[in-house]
């Protein structure tokens, strides 16, 4: 399975991740190319670049199709998720995207000084204005995932997960079992050990492509998010969901 239908649109398992992301033409040259060569679901968050990321992505995307999701996340810093900011800054992503609808929006970190439940209840109340349309949490445990599907739907959970980087593999079981999307962000990180050199020079492909591949096997809702600023890499990484590993390259299962 290639695709997984994320907040209610049919995207490509693998994404784009855009924490590097500037407003200088060439950034947002490459946004529109990113689509171009078939990205869907791209990822950002208030935070990254100050700002800049959500607003190349804001000019170089203003009116595009409905078929492509952006995702962006708020409430990052401690005091963050207290509803007041929380709204500031949901605010601000509407403007710098330049919508009227964020198709995801995620809590960026559970924040150690607000209630889980008080931070979503703050982004429910824009679920129900029809500001942001479907809701995730990021770096969460089994436990909060629930808490929060108690306060609105979770349609996806953004933890920090790779081939070489597994402390989540019990979220990411419990994502499946309830059809959850789980984005691993950083999913390139680590080595994966000398099997993924093996794999890749096997399958004639980049060990970007064979780490992608690997986490696109680990389960069916699993959309990796690599972060690329080069079209070369984004073909590299969108090329993983044609690779097909064998068990017997060795990988973890």
């Amino acid at each position: 399975m290639t695709t997984f239908s994320l907040a209610g649109v049919e995207v490509p398992r693998v994404g784009l991740g855009t924490n590097r992301l500037t407003t200088a033409p060439g950034h947002v040259r490459f946004v529109r190319e990113a689509v171009a060569a078939g990205v869907r679901h791209i990822d950002t968050a208030h935070l990254y670049s100050g700002g800049d990321s959500e607003r190349a992505i804001g000019e170089a995307l203003e009116g595009a199709a409905e078929d492509v999701l952006i995702a962006t996340k708020g409430g990052y810093n401690a005091g963050e998720g207290r509803p007041d900011v929380l709204s500031e800054q949901i605010e601000q992503s509407l403007r710098s995207l330049r919508t009227d609808a964020i198709g995801l929006y995620y809590l960026h970190r559970v924040d150690p000084q607000t209630p889980l439940e008080d931070s979503l209840g703050a982004i429910k109340s824009y679920v129900e204005r029809g500001a942001i349309r479907h809701v995730g949490v990021s770096e969460v445990s089994v436990e909060e995932i629930e808490r929060a599907r108690g306060v609105v739907p979770i349609a996806a959970v953004q933890n920090r997960y790779s081939i070489a980087e597994r402390a989540h593999d019990e979220v990411v079981d419990h994502c499946e079992r309830e059809r959850i999307a789980f984005v691993p962000y950083f999913p390139l990180r680590g080595d994966g050990g000398p099997d993924v050199a093996v794999a890749a020079e096997r399958l004639g492909a980049s060990e970007s492509a064979v780490k992608l591949a690997w986490l696109l096997r680990r389960s069916p809702v699993v959309l990796p998010i690599p972060g690329t600023l080069s079209i070369e890499h984004l073909r590299e990484n969108l090329a993983a969901l044609e690779l097909d590993l064998g068990v017997a390259d060795g990988l973890p299962a």
